[in-house]
């Protein structure tokens, strides 16, 4: 059965329920059509940023056993979304675990209603404390139940993270047609495109200059 794209406003309804950091990874993917774990395994030292359009080019990727290569175009939108993750080491993940359990027990303190000298304080309540340390970069499948349960609070249908780039598909082939879905995506098939909705890296700059 094909898989389908999933709506914008379903996006837009998904988004206030994710950690900050999970949000960041969707729009990511969204507005760049990469892959998942593309999208999870992205560092600084990947990424072209010479030109106006920054080519993000994955260290592992599916289809690197057929000795092609990947390549992600990163438009102006995706840029700002990844342009903070940037500085760190070079060789380190962009989207951190870690990182987004900061932010999230940052936001639950800023809506405390306890006065700091009543109750514990940030970091000292030990009953809690989780039973694994968040890893050095997300995987597909925490980014899956991260957004399974976003959609339930949201109160949607749950829609799952592969599922936005058949969104991109979609839109570039209305816009631009067959062969900028082929560069984008990274398919080496007209076929396969055509599942999903030459490779010319002049095109896929300039469609994602536009749409990414």
């Amino acid at each position: 059965m094909p898989i389908k794209p999933v709506s914008d406003a379903d996006v837009d309804a998904t988004l206030p329920h994710l950690p900050a950091v999970v949000a960041d990874i969707v729009r990511f993917q969204r507005l760049t059509g990469c892959r998942p774990t593309e999208a999870c395994i992205v560092r600084p030292i990947d990424v072209d940023r010479t030109g106006t359009v920054w080519l993000y080019r994955p260290h592992f990727h599916k289809t690197e056993h057929h000795g092609r290569e990947r390549i992600v175009f990163v438009g102006p939108k995706a840029q700002e979304i990844l342009r903070p993750y940037l500085l760190r080491p070079a060789e380190t993940y962009c989207f951190v675990p870690a990182e987004s359990e900061r932010k999230r027990l940052a936001a639950l303190h800023a809506k405390r209603k306890t006065p700091l000298s009543c109750g514990n304080r940030p970091g000292t309540n030990r009953r809690r404390k989780p039973k694994h340390q968040p890893g050095e970069r997300y995987a597909k499948d925490a980014l899956n139940r991260a957004i399974a349960r976003a959609c339930e609070a949201a109160g949607i249908d749950k829609w799952a993270p592969n599922r936005l780039r058949h969104s991109m598909a979609t839109e570039v082939r209305r816009k631009f047609g067959l062969e900028a879905v082929q560069v984008l995506l990274g398919h080496s098939r007209a076929d396969v495109s055509q599942i999903y909705a030459a490779r010319d890296e002049g095109l896929g700059v300039r469609v994602a200059a536009e749409v990414g």
